[in-house]
């Protein structure tokens, strides 16, 4: 039987980081804009109402926070990867789908992006 999972997210979720390829942009941070979507089973957790039977927004957004403000990344590739990494150590997500936004980041446009999806193994 194929089993259904349902989805959190984690949306907009803005955070100072020193990331680009190019020396003007590694002179200080700029925002990144953050989506996470997390596929978990949640019917454990509807059912009993508590936090241990489901992947804790919190605890995901603190380390992601915590890796992007510290990152010294070039690529936005790089970063979303150890995003998608931080989110699969939690067993119960078998998926994630990461989208970050760099706002200013292309001189033409209102911002550049990049999306990948993970799966667990």
């Amino acid at each position: 039987m194929h089993q259904k999972l349902d989805t959190i997210f984690i949306n907009d979720l803005i955070i100072p980081c020193l990331i680009g390829v190019f020396d003007y942009e590694r002179t200080g941070k700029q925002n990144l804009i953050i989506n996470i979507e997390l596929f978990v089973d949640t019917h454990t957790a509807g059912k009993t109402d508590n936090i241990n039977d489901t992947v804790s927004y919190s605890d995901i957004t603190k380390s992601v926070t915590e890796i992007v403000s510290n990152s010294q990344f070039y690529l936005l590739e790089k970063l979303a990867q150890a995003i998608a990494d931080i989110c699969l150590h939690d067993n119960r997500v078998k998926q994630v789908k990461i989208h970050i936004e760099k706002p200013k980041g292309l001189k033409l446009a209102k911002s550049a992006a990049i999306a990948i999806t993970r799966y667990a193994k």
